[in-house]
């Protein structure tokens, strides 16, 4: 899978993601990163890829020349017009269920604004998706680009060392992921729950269900209306609010 980032500050998203296991996972070729400068395609001899808004306000705006042209560029080379998200706060809020999603293209672009954003006839000529990372505002577009990339890349198969691990953790079934224990057994008089010592893997299944559950509730109860429960899991959820109205 093929990442591929317009952006002002290209050193800054390489730095981040060419570590830990994202980068080990490009160093073995099973995604690569590509992060383009914005400011190469400027016609500007002093490069500059901004100027100030139409109509008056704080802020800089980046020009929809260089934007387009950085584009354009890489369509150039791909051969194809690959799927084009922009960060911004007022596009649809990422998660897992869009991950998965995104995981199944084989190129990904990802636009990374800057100043007060990019010109809007730049973004109505390129861009297919608007994404969010959460209900706030930062700096630039390049963090959520990170953080978009790490959540879709460890979807990819072989990225992570047990291919299990990227279905298994918080959200899968829409559930928030059990709690987790390693050694010593007791640590400041606290112990390990008895059922994960006792080699019992459907007992050891079923609780980890049970704790997924009720981590859900008391954490994120919005997600379990679509979750994916059993009979006995349902039955297990009804007890649980039933117990939490009686303690009000």
């Amino acid at each position: 899978m093929n990442y591929h980032i317009l952006t002002l500050f290209p050193e800054m998203v390489l730095q981040g993601l060419n570590t830990s296991i994202i980068g080990r996972a490009a160093e073995k070729g099973l995604i690569n990163i590509h992060a383009v400068n914005i400011r190469d395609y400027s016609v500007d001899k002093h490069r500059h890829v901004d100027d100030a808004p139409y109509g008056g306000g704080a802020g800089m705006v980046m020009q929809p020349g260089p934007v387009c042209c950085c584009y354009e560029a890489l369509c150039s080379t791909l051969g194809k017009r690959p799927r084009v998200l922009y960060m911004t706060p007022q596009g649809k809020v990422f998660n897992q269920s869009i991950a998965r999603e995104l995981a199944m293209e084989e190129d990904l672009v990802f636009l990374c604004g800057h100043y007060e954003g990019i010109d809007e006839r730049a973004l109505s000529m390129i861009v297919t998706d608007y994404m969010s990372i959460g209900d706030y505002v930062l700096t630039g577009g390049e963090l959520p680009a990170m953080v978009m990339v790490d959540c879709i890349a460890r979807l990819v198969p072989g990225v992570l060392n047990n291919d299990e691990s990227a279905e298994i953790e918080s959200f899968h079934d829409n559930l928030l992921e059990y709690p987790q224990y390693t050694r010593p057994e007791v640590y400041e008089g606290m112990r390990v729950p008895e059922v994960l010592l006792s080699g019992h893997h459907k007992n050891i299944e079923t609780w980890r269900r049970q704790e997924s559950i009720k981590r859900t509730l008391e954490r994120r109860p919005d997600l379990l209306e679509g979750a994916n429960l059993t009979k006995e899991e349902r039955e297990y959820l009804e007890r649980l609010l039933l117990s939490a109205g009686d303690n009000q």
